[in-house]
C-alpha cells in the first residue's frame, strides 16, 4: 500500500478499525436501541476517509508535469494510487519490461529485482498500481484536486565519470540513493568552422540530449563542467556556438534542485540510460544501437514492439504497434486537430487525447502555412477532405478489412440542363484551376484560397447565390448546413454563365479504384510502398518530386500482415547514420512481413502515440500535424 506518511497511515488504519468496531456494535442491537451518537460518529469518521480522485497533472518534487493518475479507496480505507505507465516511464525513469499479460507489468528502477505492478486500462490510459512500489522507495504522495503531489527522498550526485567504449562513450552518474530522472532529445548543435565563410551556416553534426535528475551536486562538480570563456572575436561568438560539440558533456547546472546534464551526441547515436543499484548510479551509454528491444502487450489486441531491423547493410530502429482488428472493442478512426474545422494543427498527442484515442500515428500531408489538409480523409462514409494527385491511401471498415491503392475521387456536377462539370477538389487545401467543393465538414465558413474566385452557394440541390471571392483570406463565406459551396478558380470561372441562380443541380461521386467506395474510413498519404507482398514504390506516379524520393528522413507507415494484423510504425536514423530513403523504408516494411504498406507523412511529423506518451521521440521535437489515425478501445 502507499503511505503519505506514517501519521496519515496510522489515521487511516485507526479509522478503518473504528468503523469496523462501530459496525459490529450496531449490528447487535435493535433499531430502537441504536445510539444516535454512534451513528453520527461513524458518519463523521467515514467523511474523513480519502475520496476517490483522478487527474492529469502531478507535482513531482515541486515541478508541475502532465501525467494521468487516479486513486481508489478500498473498503478498509486504504488508498491505492495508480499512475499511467507513460508517466512512470518518461517522468520518473522506470523501465517497462516485456510482458504478454496486459494486466501485469514488470518494471525495473534502481534495483536488481523486477517488481510486477498491476495494470488496468481506463479512459485511454494504462494505469499501474504504484502503491507498494512507492512505499518501498520512500515516496510521499497526496492528492490535491486534480493534481497528485509526489515527493521522493532528497538525492545527491556524488560524482560524474566518463569513459570511452568500443562503440561510443559511457557516462556514469554516481548517486547516494535512487531518484527520478528524465531524458529529452534537444535541438541540433551548431559546429563552428572558422575556415568557412561567415555567410554560410555552421555544420549540424551533433544533437543535444538532456539528462535531468531530481538531485543536487556540490559546487566543485558543477564547475568542472562549466563552459569557459573563449578568446573568439565578438562577431564570431554571435554567429557560432562557443561550446565544442566534440565534448560529450556540454554543461552541468542545477536549476530548482534538479541537476541538468546537457550532452552533445553525434547524429546516428543516442543515449541508452540504465538505472542501477548497489551502488546507485545512472549509466548513460552513447551508442549507435541505443534502442532497447521491447515486446509489451499493452492491451488485449494491442502490442507495443521495438527493435532494430536490417535493410540491406544498414540496421534501423523501428518502433511499432501491432493491432489485432478481430478483438472486440478495438477500432480505428481518422482523427484531425480541430473537430470544428479543417483549419488547424496540433501535436499528435494533443489530437489523440482530444478524441480519447488510446494510440495513434500521424496521417497524411497538409499545408504548414495555412494548416489545411492535402489528401484524403474519410470517416464514417463522409469525405472530410478529398484525395489529390492519385496518391496512395488506405481504406478500412469496422470489421477489420483493409484496402490499399492509389486513390482518385471523381465528382461530377449535373445541372437541370444536363450540363456536366467536373469537381476536381473536395474540402482540400490543394489549390489549382478548376472547381472545388466545400461542405460543412470544412467548417462553418470558407475563406477564398486564391484571388478572384467565384463562389456559388448551393442549398437543397439548388444554386441560391453567386458571390465574388475577392482577395485571398479576406471574406468569410458561410457554408450552408443543408448544402455546400462551389469555388470556381481560374479558367473555371467561365462556367458561371452555365450556373445561374435558381439552377437545380445534383452530384455523382465515385472512386478509382471503385473498391475504395466500399469502405467508410480512408486516410491518404503516399507513396504506396508494398502491395501483395511486392514493393510497388513509384513516387513519380503519385507526383512526388525526385528530391522527395531521394531524401533521407524519419518515416512512418501503416501496413497489414499475413496474420491479418495491422501495424503502425515509426522509423528513425539507422545505427550510426542517417534516416531511411523511401526505397529503404519500403524494404523495411517488406522485411517486417507487410502484405500491403503505405508511407505516411514523415520527418518531424512522425509521431507514434500510446496512452499518454510518444514512443518514438521526445514531445518537444514532434511537429504539429493536421491529421492522424487513432486507435480506440471501446468499452464492452
Amino acid at each position: 500500500m502507499i503511505v503519505i506518511n506514517k501519521q496519515r497511515f496510522f489515521r487511516y488504519s485507526v479509522l478503518s478499525i473504528l468503523s469496523t468496531a462501530l459496525y459490529l456494535s450496531t449490528t447487535h442491537t435493535t433499531s430502537a436501541q441504536q445510539s444516535p451518537t454512534n451513528s453520527q460518529l461513524l458518519a463523521s469518521l467515514i467523511s474523513q476517509l480519502p475520496t476517490p480522485s483522478s487527474g492529469n497533472q502531478i507535482i513531482l518534487n515541486g515541478h508541475t508535469l502532465s501525467a494521468a493518475w487516479l486513486q481508489q479507496r478500498q473498503t478498509d480505507g486504504k488508498v491505492i494510487t495508480h499512475l499511467s505507465d507513460g508517466a512512470l516511464r518518461q517522468l520518473i525513469g522506470v523501465d517497462l519490461l516485456n510482458t504478454s499479460n496486459p494486466e501485469l507489468q514488470p518494471v525495473e528502477w534502481f534495483s536488481s529485482g523486477t517488481p510486477t505492478l498491476n495494470a488496468k486500462l481506463l479512459g485511454g490510459y494504462r494505469y499501474l498500481d504504484i502503491s507498494n512500489f512507492a512505499y518501498i522507495a520512500g515516496w510521499q504522495i497526496q492528492a490535491n484536486g486534480n493534481t497528485l503531489v509526489i515527493s521522493t527522498p532528497p538525492a545527491k550526485i556524488n560524482n560524474i565519470r566518463q569513459a570511452k567504449r568500443p562503440t561510443g562513450e559511457r557516462l556514469v552518474v554516481d548517486l547516494d540513493r535512487p531518484t527520478p530522472w528524465q531524458v529529452t532529445q534537444g535541438q541540433p548543435i551548431k559546429r563552428p568552422d572558422f575556415n568557412t565563410p561567415i555567410s554560410q551556416p555552421p555544420k549540424l553534426l551533433n544533437r543535444e540530449w538532456i539528462i535531468t535528475l531530481d538531485s543536487t551536486a556540490n559546487k566543485s562538480l558543477i564547475q568542472r563542467y562549466t563552459p569557459q570563456p573563449t578568446l573568439l572575436p565578438k562577431k564570431l561568438k554571435q554567429l557560432h556556438s562557443v561550446i565544442s560539440p566534440e565534448e560529450l558533456i556540454q554543461k552541468v547546472q542545477i536549476v530548482n534542485n534538479r541537476t541538468i546534464i546537457s550532452l552533445s551526441v553525434p547524429f546516428g547515436f543516442a543515449p541508452q540510460v540504465s538505472a542501477i543499484a548497489n551502488p546507485n548510479r545512472l549509466v548513460i551509454d552513447i551508442q549507435p544501437d541505443a534502442l532497447v528491444a521491447k515486446d509489451i502487450t499493452w492491451a488485449k489486441g494491442l502490442r507495443w514492439q521495438q527493435k532494430f531491423i536490417n535493410s540491406g547493410t544498414d540496421s534501423f530502429p523501428v518502433i511499432w504497434l501491432e493491432i489485432n482488428p478481430t478483438v472486440v472493442g478495438l477500432s480505428l478512426k481518422p482523427i484531425w486537430a480541430n473537430p470544428e474545422t479543417q483549419t488547424g494543427v496540433a501535436t499528435l498527442m494533443q489530437t489523440a487525447q482530444r478524441y480519447l484515442a488510446v494510440a495513434g500515428i500521424n496521417g497524411g500531408y497538409f499545408n504548414r502555412k495555412n494548416k489545411l489538409p492535402l489528401g484524403a480523409i474519410r470517416r464514417d462514409n463522409q469525405w472530410v477532405s478529398g484525395p489529390i494527385l492519385n496518391r496512395g491511401a488506405i481504406a478500412w471498415n469496422d470489421s477489420g478489412e483493409y484496402y490499399f491503392g492509389r486513390l482518385t475521387l471523381n465528382e461530377t456536377l449535373i445541372t437541370s440542363n444536363n450540363e456536366l462539370l467536373s469537381i476536381l477538389f473536395l474540402n482540400s487545401g490543394y489549390v489549382q484551376n478548376g472547381i472545388a467543393r466545400y461542405t460543412p465538414l470544412w467548417g462553418s465558413t470558407y475563406t477564398p484560397l486564391t484571388d478572384n474566385e467565384i463562389i456559388l452557394v448551393v442549398r437543397k440541390d439548388q444554386i441560391i447565390n453567386q458571390l465574388p471571392g475577392s482577395k485571398v483570406s479576406v471574406t468569410r463565406i458561410p457554408i450552408p448546413q443543408d448544402g455546400y459551396l462551389l469555388s470556381l478558380r481560374g479558367t473555371a470561372a467561365t462556367n458561371t454563365s452555365k450556373l445561374p441562380i435558381g439552377t437545380k443541380v445534383s452530384l455523382t461521386s465515385t472512386t478509382t479504384p471503385a473498391d475504395f467506395s466500399r469502405y467508410p474510413h480512408i486516410i491518404g498519404a503516399g507513396p504506396l510502398l508494398v502491395q501483395n507482398r511486392q514493393i510497388v514504390l513509384n513516387a513519380k506516379a503519385e507526383t512526388f518530386s525526385d528530391a522527395f524520393t531521394a531524401e533521407q528522413a524519419v518515416r512512418s507507415a501503416i501496413c497489414t500482415t499475413t496474420t491479418g494484423s495491422l501495424i503502425i510504425a515509426a522509423v528513425h536514423n539507422h545505427a550510426g547514420g542517417n534516416s531511411p530513403t523511401l526505397a529503404e523504408h519500403a524494404q523495411l516494411m517488406q522485411v517486417m512481413g507487410c502484405v500491403n504498406a503505405l508511407n505516411l507523412d514523415g520527418g518531424s511529423s512522425t509521431s507514434l502515440y500510446l496512452g499518454g506518451q510518444l514512443l518514438d521521440r521526445s514531445l518537444n521535437t514532434a511537429a504539429r500535424v493536421h491529421n492522424g489515425i487513432g486507435i480506440f478501445i471501446n468499452p464492452r
